[in-house]
């Protein structure tokens, strides 16, 4: 596999959208998220997704050129209306005012509406917690998950993801997982790369567990611990949904279809000030202290250190230049 700098995957990547119909400043947000995902190592986030990302702006089942609508409604409260449009571009809109409010209220709420799939939920989170503030994200995504003792599907992997400030502009901890006990796109890749998956992963159509990736693809994910993580993925159901004015997951058809209605997906943060707590970064310094106390113990997300360059699957990196028309 080529080693390549992630600043060529951010410029194919600008290439590729913009060649497909995006506007300069949109391809630029979702460039940006798609060359940080490869450089921490989420490739499910990366660009496997710039294939569909360009065929569906090709057929406007994403809109590359919308202008998202920014409203503060309440003093905590922020709104964007992504119309159609990228997560990326609708975020960026909105994140300045989300953290004005959050400063002077001490906790607000930021609601992304009617967008297309955010991808890395953590990206998002991210940037709050190095702008100083707790962040706590969620979204939801095609069904794909039935209920623990159910067949029919639900609810997405519906991801959760939260970010701790350290105090000087970086991050003290953060995690961004699924619901499930595994990402969709895990299970895509094995089938992609003719691999079994493990048991515990998926169920098929019947609901007995399976190790085939075709068989989990027809039948459903495994909720992470059972009805405990059913819980926390029913939780981000309802506020990516419900305080988006967005669709539930049994509404959006697969995330990377080429054609078909918007995704008009939502996604649901709290930012909360540390500030207002005077104790807390003391906190944070001792729950970290006491995690360290064991050999190779560390917070989560402590270690990650983007590469500024990454190995990409030569057909992956040959199918990306393609798409920029660099082929």
């Amino acid at each position: 596999m080529p080693l390549i700098p992630t600043t060529d995957i951010h410029a194919t990547t600008h290439a590729a959208l913009t060649r497909h119909g995006a506007a300069e400043w949109v391809a630029t947000e979702v460039a940006q998220a798609t060359a940080e995902s490869e450089a921490l190592g989420n490739r499910i986030c990366g660009l496997h997704y710039l294939e569909s990302y360009c065929q569906q702006l090709a057929s406007g089942r994403v809109k590359g050129t919308v202008e998202p609508v920014v409203t503060r409604p309440r003093p905590g409260t922020v709104q964007v209306d992504g119309q159609m449009g990228f997560a990326q571009p609708a975020f960026a809109r909105a994140l300045p005012q989300a953290l004005e409010a959050a400063r002077e209220t001490g906790t607000a709420q930021l609601a992304v509406g009617h967008t297309h799939t955010c991808t890395s939920l953590g990206y998002f989170t991210a940037q709050i917690a190095r702008s100083g503030l707790i962040a706590l994200g969620m979204t939801n995504a095609s069904p794909i998950v039935a209920p623990p003792g159910g067949k029919t599907r639900v609810i997405g992997t519906n991801p959760i993801a939260f970010a701790v400030p350290d105090g000087q502009g970086g991050i003290a901890m953060q995690f961004d997982q699924s619901t499930t006990t595994v990402a969709l796109g895990k299970i895509t890749m094995a089938k992609a790369a003719g691999e079994p998956i493990p048991e515990g992963w998926a169920v098929d159509i019947d609901g007995a567990p399976t190790t085939d990736p075709n068989a989990a693809l027809q039948g459903s994910l495994v909720s992470m611990g059972g009805y405990k993580g059913w819980g926390f993925g029913l939780m981000a159901e309802l506020l990516a949904a419900g305080m988006t004015g967005s669709v539930t997951s049994q509404q959006v058809k697969p995330l990377k279809a080429p054609d078909g209605p918007p995704h008009d997906l939502g996604q649901f943060y709290l930012l909360i000030d540390p500030g207002t707590a005077p104790g807390f970064a003391d906190t944070v310094t001792q729950v970290a202290a006491a995690v360290a106390a064991d050999p190779g113990a560390r917070m989560p997300g402590q270690s990650r250190q983007p590469a500024d360059a990454v190995e990409v699957p030569d057909a992956l990196w040959a199918q990306s230049r393609a798409l920029a028309g660099q082929a």
